[in-house]
């Protein structure tokens, strides 16, 4: 690859001590999806060495970046939004090769990546969100006195990062779970997926020239690119590694999980794999506007052919004629839609293999077919097939996810058999009610069975595009994510990677400075169970 303006020529290897290290394990190449043209350079996959050299210097790393302080930390964060900011034209092109996303949607990508680094900066300088706790020492208290007592958050240690392959930028290299982990203090070893290796790299060597900016050790972040999984479970074992941030299919994250939990110390895995994002369509909504449902459906259910985590792939509706009028209506717009490309040849075939699946079941009826794909390319035809509530409580392989621009339609009788179709979902991402208001004044029920389902509830609207914010949560039960109490996207998210830690009767020049008497850094705190500053 030529020198881009950034001054960066690919290498074709990992980001290890803020340089380029090739690997000399399995040689592999990106390819571009649409015409099956391998990119340059040729990628080598980093060894078991390369990873003990990484997570080595992680740990000594560690050492000095968890105890800095959070403008430090902030000045990283913000470093690295600016080196992207930068390469954006080279790394969307790169991108764009890699992937087949089209353009528009990589550069709101790479400024979603970017603006996520800056909204961390802004957490950690301004600090309040340590949740620092002083309960003062209370010598005269009887019939025992109190210490001083005193907590806040503080970092775990090196965090493994896992790429994901639908979003080549804000869930890979720099995306939430990297900055989540470095907004908290921690050192981040990323393991980058194979199907965008350029794009990786590109990112990589941004955060390595923002490291080595900032004066900070080398070992607070590094890159290792491999084909395979061989050096993913090895990253997940390795003794140094305190955490895991992996956005992926369910079988892969299931793996890691239980390579994270055979470890002598076994350690928390924040896992996002898997969810089909339940859309409840109301009668009075589906009365007054059942056609712009339809339209809004099929615009997110194909969105990125189908690629998100949210899109939804359930649509419950009443039997009826508006019902009938709406999918009469998808079936329309499926049936002028083309061919879409996927990230690879393996996603491409996995999604045929899926929607056959859904064909032999019984009970299943596919409403609508778009273009065939091209042969050759890795692409996907939109489908719309349709069920009804028996057949879906009595096979529950059709409520799994099928990746891709495929969705059930689920219909039912009468409102009464919402809750139960409701409560035989899995976990979920989002779920989402179309009705007016006296549609949710009579479906309360619902409501509360969804808050035990989802991590998002939406109303009147389509569960794909999560804004990144303070409130955002963008996680949910198993299997949408191995923990449901954490999410990973917004800045609620920093907290996978911190622990509370209590510090007892310590005099004040050795606590952190969110402790101190006088609150030097103006944070909010809980002292004595008053939250002040």
């Amino acid at each position: 690859m030529s020198q881009g303006q950034t001054g960066w020529t690919l290498q074709g290897g990992s980001v290890i001590g803020g340089a380029s290290r090739p690997g000399d394990g399995e040689a592999f190449y990106g390819h571009d999806p649409a015409t099956g043209e391998r990119l340059e350079p040729v990628y080598r996959s980093a060894s078991m060495a390369d990873l003990q050299v990484a997570a080595g210097m992680a740990e000594e790393a560690f050492a000095v970046y968890g105890g800095l302080p959070g403008r430090e930390r902030a000045r990283l964060l913000r470093t690295i939004a600016d080196n992207l900011e930068a390469m954006a034209p080279e790394l969307v092109e790169r991108a764009q090769r890699e992937t087949a996303l089209p353009a528009a949607r990589l550069k709101g990508e790479s400024a979603r990546t970017i603006g996520q680094l800056r909204l961390f900066a802004q957490v950690v300088e301004e600090g309040s969100w340590v949740q620092a706790r002083i309960d003062p020492a209370q010598p005269e208290r009887k019939p025992l006195p109190r210490c001083d007592i005193r907590s806040m958050m503080r970092p775990l240690g090196p965090v493994a990062v896992f790429g994901a392959s639908n979003f080549p930028l804000a869930f890979s290299v720099a995306g939430g779970d990297t900055a989540a982990a470095l907004a908290a203090g921690n050192p981040v070893l990323v393991k980058g997926h194979p199907a965008h290796p350029g794009t990786s790299e590109l990112v990589g060597m941004a955060i390595a020239r923002s490291v080595q900016a900032c004066g900070l050790p080398a070992g607070v972040f590094a890159l290792l690119i491999a084909a395979g999984t061989e050096l993913g479970g090895a990253l997940v074992e390795h003794p140094s590694v305190k955490a895991v941030g992996f956005t992926g299919s369910l079988a892969a994250g299931r793996a890691l999980m239980a390579r994270a939990a055979a470890r002598p110390e076994p350690i928390p895995c924040f896992m996002e794999m898997s969810s089909v994002n339940p859309v409840f369509v109301l009668p009075e909504a589906l009365k007054a506007r059942g056609a712009q449902i339809a339209g809004g459906l099929f615009g997110s259910f194909t969105l990125g052919a189908g690629q998100f985590c949210t899109k939804p792939g359930l649509i419950f509706l009443p039997r009826g004629a508006e019902a009938d009028a709406l999918v009469a209506e998808l079936k329309a717009q499926v049936e002028k839609a083309g061919a879409a490309v996927m990230l690879t040849q393996g996603i491409a075939r996995n999604y045929g293999a899926g929607i056959a699946a859904r064909q032999a079941q019984s009970g299943v009826e596919t409403v609508a077919t778009g273009a065939e794909a091209a042969t050759g390319a890795a692409c996907a035809t939109p489908v719309v097939m349709q069920t009804d509530g028996d057949a879906f409580l009595s096979e529950p392989e059709l409520g799994t996810e099928v990746f891709g621009p495929v969705t059930m339609v689920i219909r039912y009788g009468s409102g009464d058999e919402l809750p139960g179709l409701a409560r035989a979902l899995e976990g979920q991402l989002t779920a989402t009610l179309h009705g007016t208001d006296a549609d949710l004044a009579a479906c309360g029920d619902l409501i509360r069975i969804l808050e035990r389902k989802a991590g998002r509830l939406i109303v009147n609207g389509f569960p794909t595009g999560v804004e990144v914010c303070h409130a955002m949560v963008h996680g949910g039960p198993y299997p949408a994510t191995s923990d449901g109490r954490s999410t990973s996207v917004g800045t609620y998210s920093i907290y996978r990677f911190a622990r509370p830690v209590c510090y007892q009767d310590f005099p004040e020049a050795a606590l952190p400075e969110e402790l101190r008497e006088g609150n030097p850094l103006g944070i909010w705190r809980m002292v004595d169970g008053e939250l002040t500053r």
